[in-house]
């Protein structure tokens, strides 16, 4: 089930492409007094087999209906800006993981809160889930501010919720439910 092309005119959201490879190693490279601090995955060394290695598995969870892990990038598909994604999907409980990414070049533009509210519709809407959490590392105010931003509600912080560098972390705990 893959996932069709969502468009504003500030952002586009489509699937990831090899030939998105090297923009998605300068995105990282270039955010990693902000991303990396907060996104394991995020190191100084990210390169092309990193981001191929990504690519494939995003597109694999999202054939199986597990992951949609998708990019942000310019209305005309040309520039990456980020990323979102709904994961962490469990059938079962009818909720998914919403979480979102933006280079640091792009940050305080508003594009990490309007790709995160156009995920939660195609969660709702396309997906069909019940529940979408945002889970994000206490201090990771940015994070926090995107959720409070598109309406998620607080719920709690929850202790040892995450793991960061190694050691387990407070998270704020928030959730969308549709209506």
């Amino acid at each position: 089930m893959m996932m069709p092309p969502l468009k504003t005119r500030d952002f586009l959201l489509r699937p990831f492409r090899a030939s998105d490879a090297a923009q998605m190693v300068a995105a990282v490279r270039e955010s990693m007094s902000t991303v990396g601090i907060w996104m394991p995955w995020a190191h100084a060394d990210y390169g092309l087999y990193d981001a191929h290695e990504w690519f494939a598995r995003c597109e694999t969870n999202m054939e199986d209906g597990e992951a949609f892990d998708v990019g942000v990038f310019s209305p005309d598909g040309r520039v990456l800006y980020g990323g979102v994604a709904i994961n962490q999907i469990r059938r079962e409980d009818n909720l998914g993981n919403l979480g979102y990414w933006i280079r640091e070049s792009r940050q305080h533009q508003g594009l990490a809160a309007g790709a995160a509210a156009m995920m939660v519709c195609h969660g709702f809407h396309g997906l069909g889930l019940t529940r979408i959490e945002i889970v994000a590392a206490e201090p990771n105010l940015a994070s926090r501010a995107v959720a409070e931003k598109i309406g998620a509600h607080f719920e709690c912080i929850a202790r040892n919720r995450l793991i960061l560098n190694g050691r387990p972390v407070a998270a704020a705990v928030y959730s969308m439910i549709p209506g």
